[in-house]
């Protein structure tokens, strides 16, 4: 089968299944299929949006970054801070979150690749500094922001969507083009598939692996101003977790936990099914426990066939 066929045919697989979801979770409740639901899932997601969209070039190089959920209330509470306590506008605190989200990611990649350490490790440790910063920056306290940061979450008039939704849709369709049609792309597939040979090939491969971790970063603290604008404020508990609904996002969208091979397009798939599952099953009434045991199992099942189809 052509290449190009099999991407395609990939797609519509993962297109097919959020399909069959929202068919099954339809007949299972009728109130599940109407325009609240989806404009609901669709400014939820935003957030997770644009931080898988970065985890997807970071594992295409064959890294992880399981620092972004901590990172994503650190910089939240940036822009708690700046727009609460200082009383900032939106656009120069978002553009701070950004910042200092690119900051620490760019010290995740560097210190990773330049020791040669794994990233699994630094962004373990980052984890943990991230939240504590997080902390010391809010003084542990939840700072409310209000209609100032709301608006940015908050469907359109005539519209059920958020710009936060439309924004995010612009860096997944910027990040596919930046994979599939530039030589930057190129070059991350490549030192993914295969490090050394890339290196031998006569491509720097500590640079792309340097400048993805500092993107991801960056998208990190602009999900950060998306989840204060969904809430209305910044927590420096925002974000436990998140790191693996990304990872999540992005095995499911078929991207290698190996490397050298993913779409954004695809991850943001993933993104829906998960957040449609996570809805729908909400909608029939499973508890959270079992609502956990559900999705898990969908990660377990997406890493087995991402092992299928690397054999």
């Amino acid at each position: 089968m052509p290449f190009a066929w099999k991407k395609a045919g990939e797609a519509l697989v993962l297109l097919a299944v959020w399909a069959g979801l929202i068919a099954l979770f339809s007949l299972l409740r009728g109130s599940f299929f109407t325009s609240t639901t989806f404009g609901s899932v669709a400014n939820r997601i935003p957030a997770l949006a644009v931080v898988a969209a970065g985890m997807t070039l970071v594992m295409i190089t064959g890294g992880i970054d399981l620092s972004v959920g901590s990172l994503l209330g650190l910089c939240g509470a940036v822009v708690g801070v700046l727009m609460a306590d200082q009383h900032w506008s939106l656009v120069p605190a978002m553009l701070a979150s950004i910042a200092v989200g690119g900051l620490i990611g760019w010290v995740n990649g560097a210190v990773s690749v330049q020791l040669r350490l794994p990233s699994f490790i630094v962004t373990l440790g980052m984890l943990e500094i991230a939240r504590g910063l997080a902390f010391e920056v809010t003084g542990s306290e939840t700072k409310y922001i209000g209609a100032s940061v709301e608006t940015l979450g908050a469907p359109m008039a005539g519209l059920a969507v958020s710009p936060a939704f439309l924004i995010a849709l612009i860096v997944i369709a910027a990040g596919q083009v930046l994979l599939s049609q530039t030589p930057f792309g190129r070059r991350l597939i490549a030192v993914g598939a295969n490090r050394e040979a890339a290196h031998l090939s006569g491509v720097r491969t500590e640079p792309p692996r340097i400048i993805v971790h500092a993107l991801l970063g960056a998208l990190a603290g602009l999900g950060a101003v998306f989840n204060c604008s969904r809430l209305g404020s910044a927590d420096p508990n925002a974000g436990v977790g998140f790191e693996l609904s990304a990872i999540a996002a992005v095995v499911v969208g078929g991207t290698s936990l190996m490397g050298g091979r993913g779409s954004v397009v695809k991850t943001f798939l993933g993104v829906l099914i998960i957040a449609t599952l996570e809805a729908g099953l909400v909608h029939v009434g499973v508890s959270e426990p079992l609502k956990r045991i559900v999705t898990g199992m969908v990660i377990v099942l997406a890493v087995l066939a991402d092992g299928w189809r690397r054999r």
